[in-house]
């Protein structure tokens, strides 16, 4: 049996057949660039919506929290005919950093205790006299607009944080303990551990999502704003280099290792070249007795407080149950597995704060941006009853509020 090939005509076409449509021409570059341009910049704003709608229990519960601990340092201080914004706004570290955006930093060591403020970072201040340039009002006012705002921004990343490891109820939870902690009123004062706080919290964030430049770039901010800035910068690298492990080199971790540090090193080193000498700002340190000497002074002054002082004072009370918490805190997260970033911010400044020689009433604040510790108690509380977690809580807020209400009218010195 045989078969013929079917019959086709000079351009190759079988007879009786359609020509199949020409294809539609593509649209022409010029036309489609602007859609695409304008979809390029609504998406970031439109995903900065969507998280924002996401915080927002989380922002509400802070503020929340840190209005009532503000109503009662109110009624407290006129009770004792305290002015509430000259507590919160000019006194102690405030008044340092204000005088920075006046006059500007030391040119010389000296010998005064306490008198050189080249130990206080730069960020702040210059913050303060930039917005201060261009906005009504004096530079405190302006000072404490920035740490408030900055508070907000910290909250949003603590959040941040919690709901990318545990869900959005942790998120919420971890928060509403951050801005509960014992002396969580420095929040909303002249001071930068919520600037601090902010910028450690967006970099860890940052290196959970993996994105190793911004996760550097915060760390690089974290470093011009406080001298455990060297904490959020090793928390960077040391997970840049893990990410490295056993999959192909990534230019944006490996870059993130150096910048990383990069806003601490460059303070350090233009202080040294300001006094002339390599050491210069930890000649300045010593000026405040802040050497590291292993955690001696530290163990001393909890053994004094808690086996012979017969009546010692309540904020140092809570300046040590602060600290032994903490340092309990630190190894539940351990067991509990958080990411290394965390581990390492955390034990940094643990080892920071735990090790050094200087004054010991500023350590519970100087723990304050440390929120991955209280991580564990905000996953105990998702999982407890409502009724708990209520009670919990409440206690957390009011003991907070009386806290930083005692911190700064019944306190002789700084918070």
């Amino acid at each position: 049996m045989s078969s013929t090939a079917p019959e086709t005509t000079p351009s190759g076409r079988i007879p009786g057949t359609r020509r199949p449509p020409a294809p539609a021409p593509a649209a022409s570059a010029p036309h489609a660039h602007p859609l695409s341009a304008l979809s390029a910049l609504r998406a970031p704003a439109l995903r900065a919506r969507r998280a924002l709608h996401r915080a927002a229990p989380a922002l509400a519960a802070y503020l929340a929290v840190r209005v009532t601990g503000l109503i009662l340092l109110s009624v407290w201080a006129h009770r004792r005919h305290h002015g509430v914004w000259p507590i919160l706004a000019t006194q102690w570290d405030s008044d340092w950093y204000l005088d920075i955006a006046d006059h500007g930093y030391a040119d010389e060591l000296g010998t005064a205790h306490n008198a050189n403020n080249l130990a206080f970072f730069p960020l702040y201040p210059v913050l303060v006299k930039a917005v201060a340039a261009v906005t009504p009002g004096t530079r405190a006012s302006t000072a404490l607009g920035i740490a408030v705002v900055a508070s907000l921004v910290a909250a949003w990343g603590v959040f941040a944080v919690g709901e990318r490891l545990y869900g959005r109820r942790v998120g919420i939870l971890l928060t509403t303990l951050w801005a509960a902690f014992p002396v969580g009123l420095v929040q909303w004062m002249g001071y930068t551990e919520s600037l601090f706080t902010a910028c450690a919290a967006w970099s860890l964030y940052a290196v959970l999502t993996r994105r190793w430049l911004w996760a550097a770039g915060c760390a690089a901010l974290a470093g011009l704003t406080r001298p455990t800035g060297i904490a959020v910068a090793a928390a960077v690298a040391v997970a840049a280099l893990l990410s490295l492990r056993h999959r192909p080199v990534r230019p944006r971790a490996l870059a993130a290792v150096f910048l990383a540090p990069l806003g601490w090193g460059a303070y350090i080193a233009w202080v040294g070249l300001r006094l002339g000498r390599w050491d210069g700002y930890f000649a300045v340190q010593r000026l405040w007795h802040n050497d590291l000497d292993g955690g001696l002074e530290t163990l001393r002054k909890i053994r004094w407080l808690l086996a012979q002082d017969s009546s010692p004072q309540l904020f140092l009370v809570l300046v040590t149950f602060t600290l032994i918490a903490s340092a309990v805190l630190f190894g539940l997260s351990a067991w509990d597995r958080q990411p290394v970033a965390l581990l390492v911010f955390s034990g940094v400044l643990l080892v920071i704060v735990l090790g050094s020689g200087g004054v010991y009433f500023p350590r519970a604040r100087f723990l304050l941006p440390a929120f991955p510790l209280l991580l564990p108690v905000a996953v105990h509380l998702s999982r407890a009853s409502v009724r708990y977690r209520a009670l919990a809580l409440s206690a957390a807020v009011l003991g907070s509020a009386y806290c930083g209400a005692y911190m700064l009218l019944v306190w002789p010195s700084a918070p």
